[in-house]
């Protein structure tokens, strides 16, 4: 019998070997509505990553999609740099009375670029700019972005060697739990701050995630991350939040720190903020911190006008009450029971479970188990990824808006999977 290999694709023949998530997820995308996505030959596969949490409100959600058809059928401007438009104006009211001014919230709104990356250089541009010094403290296992200074501050090994070149003026520090609770917390980091023998030049700022997301979804207590926020305090330094992935409701909360009851003194957000899907980010910062002058950061599509028109339909949809905030903490509830009973199933094989909101992960000791749980869920019609540094986790990112009953097929699916490859 002869074998034919398959002729190569387009994808393989023109596209970049840096591609990825096609690797795992090996079919051809049609279209997507709400928690599901269809390859082109018309299969469903339920959606547990939504876009990396950008889509936190579904695919092609009918009310911002409404929003954005009628923008573009009057047309309205698309492309603005950062020039005054209605289109601005209205997402700057909306966040302000919305999600702003509710919260007791003070902060200046910055379009520093379309992604979470430049939201974060824009940050760490700033803290040094206010401060007068170069040095930020990071944490183990953090994922800030793929740009130069994003990366300077991320933990992964093998995205900080695509840098090419030393990645300076960062300093990581153990997040919380790192040492398994042996050491009281920032003991470390305060010895080193006190110390003027350390080597530790005094940091501009502290830049955290409250739930590591990329590390393996390594969740953060309250009472770590208020620690944290009075060492900066005390010690003269700026405390970032990193809420590009976390924030926009993703933990239940708009942003992932209120539970802790801190206020930042900068956040950035990016992903789930145009609620569909569009590049859209913002750097958000207390206003004595605003000393930039005009024009000293900028980038061209920095004034994403479709963006602000989803982004603010997605406010006034779902931000005028608490109602998406309790849905999400109900289903989390249901996600953190299903993910007992399975563990619990599978306790000789060291899985373990952590998350808060609709961010989960399972995590297995056999470091390929996730990827093979990953890829039998595929086989199933369940879009899931690993994460952590050696890929240990599978990570569940699903639609904030999915139903009850979806969450349930998830699940259902996920415990198959697990159950498949033990």
């Amino acid at each position: 019998m002869t074998i034919t290999t398959p002729a190569p694709t387009i994808f393989e023949t023109v596209e970049s070997e840096v591609r990825s998530y096609c690797r795992a997820w090996p079919v051809v995308f049609e279209r997507a509505s709400g928690s599901r996505l269809y390859d082109e030959q018309g299969r469903a596969y339920l959606d547990f990553f939504a876009g990396a949490g950008s889509l936190n409100y579904g695919h092609n959600n009918p009310v911002l999609k409404t929003a954005l058809l009628e923008y573009i059928e009057r047309d309205g401007i698309t492309h603005a740099l950062d020039m005054s438009t209605t289109a601005k104006r209205a997402f700057l009211e909306t966040f302000q009375s919305t999600v702003l001014q509710p919260r007791g919230l003070p902060y200046k709104v910055m379009f520093p670029g379309p992604t979470g990356t430049n939201a974060v250089e824009a940050a760490l541009k700033l803290a040094r700019k206010v401060k007068g010094r170069e040095a930020v403290v990071s944490f183990t296992n953090a994922f800030h972005g793929m740009s130069l200074g994003s990366l300077s501050v991320t933990g992964n090994a093998f995205k900080r060697a695509g840098a090419g070149i030393p990645l300076v003026h960062a300093t990581p520090m153990p997040f919380d739990n790192y040492l398994g609770g042996r050491v009281p917390d920032f003991l470390w980091f305060e010895r080193l701050l006190e110390d003027q023998g350390s080597g530790l030049n005094h940091p501009a700022a502290v830049i955290v995630e409250t739930i590591q997301g990329e590390g393996g979804v390594n969740v953060a207590r309250a009472e770590w991350l208020r620690g944290l926020a009075n060492l900066c305090r005390r010690r003269d330094m700026l405390l970032i939040v990193d809420d590009v992935q976390m924030g926009c409701g993703r933990t239940g909360d708009f942003f992932s720190f209120e539970e802790a009851g801190i206020v930042p003194d900068i956040v950035t957000v990016s992903k789930s903020i145009s609620g569909y899907g569009l590049p859209m980010a913002l750097c958000l910062f207390k206003p004595e911190l605003d000393v930039w002058e005009p024009g000293e950061h900028n980038g061209t599509f920095r004034g994403n006008n479709p963006a602000f028109v989803t982004a603010t339909a997605a406010l006034q949809a779902y931000w005028g009450d608490g109602a998406l905030r309790q849905q999400t903490l109900v289903h989390g509830g249901r996600v953190e029971s299903a993910l007992r009973r399975l563990c619990a199933d599978h306790e000789r094989s060291g899985a373990g479970y952590r998350g808060r909101g609709l961010v989960w992960g399972i995590e297995f000791t056999d470091k390929q188990r996730a990827e093979a749980v990953c890829r039998k869920a595929f086989e199933h019609g369940l879009l899931v990824e690993t994460s952590g540094p050696e890929g240990e986790v599978v990570k569940l990112l699903p639609p904030l808006t999915l139903t009850a009953d979806e969450l349930d097929e998830g699940l259902d699916l996920l415990a198959r999977s697990v159950h498949e490859t033990a």
